[in-house]
């Protein structure tokens, strides 16, 4: 077995393979861009080297860069990862001719499987049933909108190469279609440098299931059972499962069997992964899954995978890499409990889950819960950069029963505090907790249908505002305790803030800008707490204390509960049951906060990359209307009208890359 490995990638997968690879007693080395220069898994690693500037095309996908780390290292293996160059023939075929291992399938193997048209077109051959549609060389839209009109809408755009979601749309109106087909060519060649696209049919209630596959080189393959990954939005998974929901054994077996024979058919090493789609309109049913493709890479849900058969894939795939038979054979692979995992991302759930960056200011998760496993790729106090995808980690429970794995992830992320760019943390709870999902009854639309649910509109409840209120008096008090040097801050009388009088309290008001919104809350102290007015009709009496490592234990009502409280520019964020709330402390003496709907202007939400300008100068638009298609951490986003107005500037053209808060559309006023 070789001796050292390059992981050639970032964040969680890279910090996952550097710590099978110390186990097994590899010495590991990392390669980083300069946003990533004091990254987690640079830390992790025995050694580190640059490859380039922050863009992933000036870095992590120069195969020329991390060829030079490999030859400046001097290292004997290459572990690809997934994402970036996992899937590039090319980088495969330079590793080898190199003198290098790669951790990974032969490039004959990524070429045959990395074009989905091709990939399909094979596994027709090979007896595997595919999904209908037009998988062919010609490119042309009118063509293409014909295909689509024979198999009948609504219609997939898929890009042939990559994956991940992107380049990929729904089409359930023929008026729709060539605009569709342009954004996913245009994202499809930004991602994978490939504007090609397949039509195929869109099952109505399809579910996502992929096999886990194993290969070695000495004609063995595998399956590894199945995960469902069926909980997706924009076409990316969001929860993935093993096994899946309401699998029959006799489907089990048949979706296995067809798995290994596709990879038998391409003399496939290493892991690899089979995507199926299934029709669950009347149940999982053995004659009802047809092929999808292949990706011939480890899957970011691999541990749930690893969950239930108790191995390690990246041990497997070191091994075969080093020409060891597969440590087991196929009646032996065991299949305990049920996994589920969850996509921890820097995202916004109430603004369409549109990408966030920042620093993470509090990342905790709870302890002595043993049957939980984290793969975090940041840390507290890291960046969560504009570059790259916005995953912060994924989040794996095992249980006995699929209720008991559920439950327990729910537990844990409604523990779990997460403070600084927005995250999707309280939606995964909610997902976790949803009758529907326990139940089983899913699909691949089942976050939009039950979005409303998921992603509740509205103002924040009563208990998270008192707790806001006991988090101010008590971080104000502190403050003036440190300003004039007494020994305890939050007790002494001397900095006491509590409007205290002869003769009784005053109240005094607090104001916030939360969700939003201004709220003006009347605070009086009372015994050792406050009475809180302006919530609702009845007051609140809440007493609290913060701790040194900002955690917020009160009573609110008479119940106890916990939060913590992370200071935030001239606020703070209060986490509570997983849910983090800023609070946007308003000066009395200052002017009334003006928000983003009164500027006059459409702004650019986070950095990002114009591609294309759907607004006119002089043009009259009404609220929702789409006005600017910017890229940002790999996706499109299309920013809308927040109202009816008359468009009186537009500020930036295709290609412009752009700051968050600048002004990309200026508007003359509000129309009726």
């Amino acid at each position: 077995m070789f001796k050292s490995l390059l992981i050639a990638n970032r964040g969680e997968i890279a910090v996952r393979i550097i710590r099978t690879a110390r186990r097994m007693g590899l010495k590991t080395i990392a390669v980083y861009s300069d946003a990533d220069a004091n990254a987690y898994h640079v830390a992790e690693a025995d050694e580190a080297y640059r490859i380039g500037p922050a863009p992933v095309g000036e870095s992590y996908l120069r195969v020329e860069a991390i060829l030079d780390a490999c030859a400046r290292s001097g290292v004997e293996a290459v572990h690809p990862g997934y994402g970036f160059l996992s899937e590039n023939a090319g980088f495969a075929e330079a590793c080898e001719k190199a003198g290098l291992v790669f951790v990974g399938p032969p490039a004959r193997a990524i070429t045959a499987m990395g074009l989905k048209d091709a990939a399909k077109a094979l596994m027709e051959k090979a007896g595997v049933p595919v999904v209908p549609g037009y998988h062919g060389d010609n490119q042309d839209g009118d063509f293409l909108a014909e295909q689509a009109e024979k198999i009948g809408y609504p219609v997939l755009i898929k890009a042939v190469a990559g994956g991940g979601g992107k380049g990929m749309r729904r089409v359930d109106d023929p008026a729709d279609f060539a605009k569709e087909l342009k954004s996913a060519q245009r994202e499809a060649g930004s991602a994978f440098g490939d504007e090609r696209v397949l039509v195929e049919k869109y099952v109505a209630r399809p579910r996502h299931i992929e096999i886990q596959v194993f290969a070695d080189s000495h004609g063995q393959a595998v399956s590894l059972h199945e995960r469902d990954c069926s909980l997706q939005r924009r076409h990316q998974k969001v929860i993935e499962e093993a096994p899946a929901p309401g699998m029959p054994a006799e489907m089990r077996k048949a979706m296995g069997e067809a798995a290994v024979a596709a990879a038998k058919a391409i003399g496939y090493r290493g892991a690899g992964t089979v995507e199926f789609i299934a029709d669950a309109s009347d149940g999982l049913k053995p004659d009802g899954f047809w092929f999808m493709e292949m990706n011939t890479r480890l899957q970011v849900e691999h541990p749930v995978t690893e969950a239930i058969t108790g191995q390690d894939l990246v041990e497997w795939q070191i091994r075969v890499a080093s020409g060891e038979h597969l440590p087991l054979v196929q009646k032996d692979i065991p299949l305990k409990g049920h996994a589920v995992e969850a996509r921890l991302y820097a995202e916004d759930p109430a603004k369409k889950f549109f990408p966030s960056t920042g620093k993470l200011l509090r990342l905790r998760t709870p302890a002595n819960m043993p049957h939980v496993r984290t793969d975090m790729g940041v840390r507290e106090g890291d960046e969560v950069s504009m570059f790259y995808d916005p995953m912060i980690g994924k989040i794996i429970a095992h249980g006995e029963t699929r209720l008991i794995a559920l439950r327990t992830l729910r537990g844990f992320l409604s523990r779990m505090e997460v403070a600084g760019p927005k995250t999707n943390l309280a939606f995964l709870a909610a997902v976790m907790g949803h009758e529907a999902f326990m139940a089983g009854d899913i699909d691949t639309g089942f976050i939009d249908r039950h979005l409303d649910e998921l992603v509740p509109a509205g103002g924040v409840e009563r208990r998270v505002l008192a707790l806001g209120v006991a988090a101010q008096m008590l971080m104000r008090r502190s403050q003036l305790g440190k300003s004039q040097g007494t020994g305890d801050e939050l007790h002494s009388p001397w900095t006491a803030s509590d409007g205290w009088i002869l003769g009784g309290h005053r109240s005094e008001t607090l104001k916030f800008v939360v969700a939003g919104e201004q709220v003006a809350l009347a605070v009086t102290p009372e015994d050792s707490g406050w009475r809180i007015a302006g919530v609702d009709d009845n007051d609140i009496l809440a007493s609290a204390t913060l701790d040194d490592d900002r955690v917020l234990t009160a009573t609110v009502d008479g119940v106890r509960l916990v939060a913590a409280c992370v200071p935030k520019g001239a606020g703070f964020v209060l986490v509570y049951e997983g849910s983090a709330t800023e609070f946007e402390i308003v000066d009395p003496l200052d002017v009334d906060v003006v928000s983003d709907a009164d500027t006059g202007a459409l702004k650019a939400p986070m950095p990002g990359k114009i591609v294309q300008v759907l607004a006119e100068p002089g043009a009259k638009v009404r609220k929702g209307a789409a006005l600017i298609v910017m890229e940002a951490m790999k996706m499109e986003q299309t920013l809308v009208a927040g109202t009816d107005a008359v468009i009186a500037d537009v500020h930036v053209g295709v290609g412009d890359q752009v700051e968050a808060g600048a002004a990309l559309v200026g508007f003359e006023e509000q129309v009726g």
